[in-house]
């Protein structure tokens, strides 16, 4: 069904279908735009979230490499050097590791390197996380390993309508973007997404809930996760949307209101980016603090096989016993 809001046609939409909308808009929009990866064209690849889109803009715009993710991020760093704008897909993030050299060494300091002369539009689709049952290597939640790096910037999308705003604006940024798509939430949901382009900033989260006892941080799936354990509670929850560069100011704005802080994520405890924004609060709202900082996160482990994936992610369970610690100060 289609409604018409504010002059806007909007459809409901899964991630796939959103991210896929996106991808021909800014390919219509912008010559420049170029996509390539293994089984993107022919295939649509291995999710279908390209599927449709070699037949309409040709081989030369969407583009099937040989299996070197290497050679894939490498290719598109000279492409975009030269004026290319392109979005490569990498098929699962754990296969990213291998062109981390490309993306450490090269795109994330060529603005540097060449002191403003050259930059590195370029955009590294990949879906993580777990959910999907998959095997070793195929459901990763290295996003910190990124967040890591001068030079790049990180997004991870929660729903169809800020996954087509976010996508516009990465690839019409000027820097390199690591665009984390979460693959449970490719089918899992749907959302109103406005058939007109739009764009989401880099850098800005959003209130996903209002509330005034506890402020919750979340990203990608993990964000539907807490709001559900946040059933109860007068929780603040808050959508990174983009992890590097996070969103400051709308953290320290809820904190001080709430004065309790919990941030939610997949990757391992340990160096987690959860740890980063605790250390940041820490800092920067010290005297609002009634609790200390909580992070619920996955266990320090190598992500396990299928049958163990929900022991390891954070379950509703665990995440409201976290939410429970903080206000019992």
């Amino acid at each position: 069904m289609t409604t018409k809001q504010m002059g806007v046609f909007q459809r409901p939409a899964n991630m796939v279908g959103a991210i896929n909308a996106t991808l021909a808009q800014e390919m219509d929009r912008d010559k420049d735009v170029v996509i390539l990866g293994e089984d993107v064209g022919r295939d649509g690849g291995v999710f279908r979230v390209t599927e449709g889109l070699q037949k309409r803009f040709g081989p030369g715009r969407v583009m099937d490499t040989p299996l070197a993710e290497l050679g894939i991020v490498g290719a598109s760093v000279g492409m975009a050097i030269y004026g290319l704008r392109p979005v490569a897909e990498i098929q699962f993030m754990g296969f990213i590791y291998a062109a981390i050299e490309q993306i450490f060494s090269h795109a994330s300091r060529m603005r540097s390197r060449s002191r403003g002369r050259f930059t590195c539009p370029l955009v590294i689709r990949t879906p993580y996380g777990i959910g999907i049952k998959a095997p070793e290597l195929h459901s990763e939640s290295a996003e910190a390993l990124f967040c890591h790096m001068p030079g790049i910037k990180v997004v991870v999308p929660s729903s169809p309508y800020n996954a087509k705003g976010l996508l516009a604006s990465a690839i019409r940024d000027d820097d390199p973007v690591i665009f984390l798509e979460p693959s449970r939430l490719y089918r899992a949901i749907k959302s109103d997404v406005p058939d007109e382009e739009y764009l989401l900033p880099l850098g800005k989260g959003e209130v996903y809930q209002e509330g005034k006892d506890l402020t919750i941080v979340a990203w990608g799936a993990m964000l539907h996760k807490a709001a559900e354990a946040a059933d109860g509670f007068d929780a603040e929850i808050i959508d990174l949307q983009t992890l590097k560069p996070f969103d400051e100011e709308l953290i320290l704005s809820s904190v001080k209101k709430t004065g309790r802080l919990v941030v939610a994520h997949e990757a391992t405890t340990l160096c987690g980016l959860g740890a980063e924004i605790a250390a940041f609060v820490s800092e920067a709202a010290f005297g609002y603090m009634k609790a200390p900082v909580m992070r619920v996160a996955g266990y320090e482990a190598v992500t396990p096989m299928a049958r163990l994936e929900d022991d390891f992610n954070p379950g509703i369970e665990r995440i409201k016993r976290a939410y429970e610690l903080v206000m019992e100060y």
